[in-house]
């Protein structure tokens, strides 16, 4: 009687699991690649959501969808040999954006717009993305002309992100590929307690955008985005208020500017430089702010450096970043400024601020000699408190004498990016409108000579340097100060 017992208790555990999983052939897909699949994919979700939630499951094969709307309590477990394959525009297959409310738009319309991607949520719970399946975004546009109604360039139905996550909590992100992820592969909007792990991404836009966003993680991704963004953290007003992005953490990654499709296929071929490539960024939307980011035990390969911008009358405070590799870097290693473009209600007049930012551990090869690092802030709002440890760059070097006396433009309402401002007056390190800058154990060396001082301190105010390491010319100072005081030199 007791195996008796037993067995019926096992076979009601097994038919209670079997009943949490719901196979999307079941619904109807057909997983051909010819066949629009999402309805059937839609019709699981839905009818697991009618059950209290469980795991949507697609086995091998190539599922044509447009819009998956994604629901609270529900995994999408990509199984191996799975790939949802974004469908093209004509077939009108995604869901129409949603209304912003009449309310103003001071962001991108790829931040304002989520309801016209392949896969998207909106105020759902416990929801994730799994296996080791791929998302290919082959139908999807990476143009940024979103609009209400979601208009692309006069064609209605067309797909823009890969994912979409605005208003979630618990979002679970792991294992899967994505492949031509389209304006944005993944974009966390407004979510809280997340987890984005041991994601690969080899997409022609943006990698991972994460904005207004608290408690998220990205451990493990690999990200390659030859024409675009890799991780960045943006606070926009896509909430209709400046909400802060906060209490991140990005570890273990790898970052690249490898030819599209080449980081998947192995072959690894370095993309022509474009305006950026690569790089992990804070900004440029930045209404809201950036508060306690770290980002640490990463490589970049072929790609743009570090970016934290503030530039939307948001406050940047308490980043550190630690245990970073860099090798063929794009156009700068490491850039840290704040502005006044102000993209946001103009009844709000405050400064951009920043202060208390750690760089420490940082190993560069092969750095492109247009710009050093640059730490600029504001002539009224300097930045406060950056300290620049154990650092070693190796550029290309070939800057002119004449540099070291350019007038650099100033950020003011300006794009923050140093492309469009060309070579800065120093090498190594420009430094502008800053209060309280600490150097120390840096060094620099050069490939070819390079004119230019190593150092250049610009209305500067309480500045260390200590063990500073850098070759310079015969008649060319290797740390200038301009406006300045309160430097020690060691």
């Amino acid at each position: 009687m007791r195996q008796l017992i037993l067995t019926i208790l096992l076979m009601q555990a097994a038919l209670f699991m079997d009943a949490a999983v719901y196979n999307v052939r079941d619904f109807g897909a057909k997983g051909d690649g010819v066949t629009l699949d999402s309805p059937a994919v839609n019709k699981a979700i839905e009818t697991a959501v009618a059950n209290g939630g469980g795991e949507v499951f697609f086995p091998a094969g190539t599922y044509l969808c447009g819009s998956i709307r994604l629901k609270s309590n529900i995994n999408l477990n990509l199984s191996a040999g799975c790939v949802i394959l974004a469908a093209p525009a004509e077939m009108k297959a995604y869901d129409e954006s949603e209304s912003f409310g009449g309310f103003p738009e001071y962001q991108d319309g790829g931040h304002t717009y989520f309801h016209n991607s392949l896969i998207w949520a909106e105020g759902e719970e416990n929801v994730s993305i799994t296996g080791h399946g791929m998302i290919d975004g082959k139908g999807l546009t990476k143009k940024d002309t979103e609009k209400a109604g979601n208009v692309q360039g006069g064609s209605i139905g067309t797909g823009d992100k890969a994912i979409a996550l605005k208003l979630c909590r618990n979002v679970t992100i792991r294992d899967i590929t994505i492949f031509r992820g389209g304006h944005f592969a993944i974009i966390v909007t407004g979510c809280e307690r997340g987890t984005i792990d041991n994601v690969t991404i080899d997409t022609n836009r943006d990698g991972i955008d994460i904005d207004c966003c608290k408690y998220l993680s990205v451990s493990n991704c690999k990200v390659n985005t030859p024409s675009d963004d890799a991780i960045v953290l943006k606070s926009s007003y896509a909430l209709k208020k400046p909400v802060m992005c906060e209490n991140i953490s990005v570890t273990n990654c790898h970052v690249t500017g490898y030819k599209l499709g080449t980081f998947l296929d192995g072959t690894y071929v370095p993309e022509k430089v474009g305006w950026v490539c690569g790089r992990f960024k804070l900004g440029t939307e930045s209404n809201g702010g950036y508060r306690d980011i770290t980002l640490s035990n990463c490589t970049f390969d072929y790609s743009s450096g570090l970016a934290f911008e503030e530039v939307d009358q948001g406050t940047m405070e308490n980043i550190s970043v630690s245990n970073i590799t860099m090798n063929h870097v794009h156009h700068y290693p490491i850039y840290i400024t704040t502005g006044c473009r102000n993209r946001g209600p103009k009844e709000v007049t405050k400064n951009s601020t920043a202060k208390d930012i750690q760089i420490s551990n940082v190993m560069i090869q092969d750095c492109d000699s247009l710009c050093s690092i640059i730490v600029t802030g504001l002539p009224e709002e300097p930045i406060r408190n950056v300290w620049l440890n154990n650092i070693r760059i190796q550029y290309r070097g070939g800057g002119a004498r004449e540099l070291a006396t350019k007038q650099y433009r100033e950020q003011g309402t300006n794009y923050p990016e140093p492309k469009f401002a060309g070579q800065t007056p120093a090498y190594g390190l420009y430094a502008r409108h800053v209060e309280g800058l600490h150097v120390n154990d840096v060094t620099f060396s050069v490939m070819r000579p390079d004119f230019r001082p190593a150092v250049v301190l610009d209305d500067v105010k309480g500045a260390t340097i200590r063990a500073l390491d850098a070759p310079v010319e015969s008649g060319v100072e290797r740390i200038m100060t301009v406006n300045s005081k309160d430097i020690r030199i060691e």
